[in-house]
């Protein structure tokens, strides 16, 4: 279904800039991290960071030069234009998990098997999977009500939803060290172990360097100066204003690059700790773009910003 969804916006690309290198998509319509709690727990449990590793800056650049234009969006709407179009699309509610069915939690009953708690223990346990729904409910409130169409409306979205997930780890971090600080040291390597069969296969998996070259994602993305300046034709006051822009997102990309996966972490509430971690950083880089893009957003006329908007409509065609 995020597929078909992400397919609203393609306009004929073989490969969308704003997709992951991994096969999944950053943004689909006017949301931003499809996958966000399920990515939150791969990595956490499974060890497996392909998911969440691979965002980063370029996300980021998405939402400013964003891939969508709104005749894409508006399949998103509640009220669908009749026509081809409609095929491809999907609501923008359905897209979110309406259903509440599609709420993921942690995978209780397969850390329950690996380290065969106490009662005790198992009480621990049943706190662990209840902040894992409340946090994976929080994550699905945060989908946007509605979509869109501005650089800065899309990076509002983007803040928003990295509270959340950031919110989600406040709830289940603490319950997380409180269950395996319970555990027996012979316990706790069960539950580590749980994570070794994923890491043995990503060994061998050619996508599995993704995870650990975040760093390097964002190579690729040229800031494009000369586009931004036929089109817009920006005074001076409107240049400098896009010289700030520019240079925080070039410090945003740098910090982003400074706080990748880290290589030696091998337990459950260690990773989740390198999660928090790393949304810190995504939250601040987010908050500095967009403060700095609404800056510039500020001096354009109503004929600028549409020129401005349309860039990144017109690079994916």
């Amino acid at each position: 279904m995020v597929a078909a969804a992400a397919l609203v916006g393609w306009h004929g690309a073989s490969n969308g800039w704003w997709q992951h290198p991994g096969g999944s998509y950053g943004w689909v319509g006017p949301l931003f991290w499809p996958f966000a709690y399920n990515d939150l727990y791969d990595y956490t449990i499974w060890g497996d960071g392909l998911g969440f590793w691979g965002y980063g800056y370029p996300d980021i650049y998405a939402g400013i030069f964003g891939p969508y234009g709104y005749d894409g969006l508006s399949g998103y709407l509640p009220q669908r234009p009749q026509g081809r179009r409609q095929a491809r699309s999907v609501p923008l509610d359905q897209l979110c998990g309406s259903d509440r069915r599609e709420i993921a939690g942690l995978p209780i009953d397969q850390i329950a098997s690996a380290v065969q708690p106490t009662d005790a223990q198992g009480a621990g346990l049943d706190e662990l999977g209840n902040a894992s729904m409340q946090a994976a409910e929080l994550i699905r409130a945060s989908c946007p009500t509605q979509v869109a169409a501005t650089a800065p409306g899309r990076l509002a979205a983007m803040q928003q939803r990295v509270e959340a997930m950031i919110n989600a780890v406040n709830l289940v971090q603490p319950a997380l060290e409180k269950f395996y600080g319970s555990l027996s040291d012979e316990q706790k390597l069960r539950f580590n172990a749980l994570a070794e069969d994923q890491r043995r296969t990503s060994a061998n998996n050619p996508n599995a360097s993704l995870a650990q070259s975040c760093g390097a994602q964002s190579a690729s993305l040229a800031w494009p100066g000369s586009e931004i300046e036929a089109r817009v034709r920006p005074n001076d006051t409107q240049r400098a204003a896009l010289a700030v822009l520019q240079d925080t997102s070039a410090k945003v990309n740098d910090a982003l690059k400074a706080a990748c996966q880290p290589n030696d972490v091998m337990t459950p509430p260690a990773r989740m700790a390198a999660v928090r971690t790393r949304l810190g950083v995504m939250l601040d880089g987010v908050k500095s773009v967009r403060a700095a893009l609404e800056d510039f957003y500020a001096t354009l006329n109503d004929e600028q910003k549409a020129q401005f908007e349309a860039i990144g409509p017109r690079r994916t065609s």
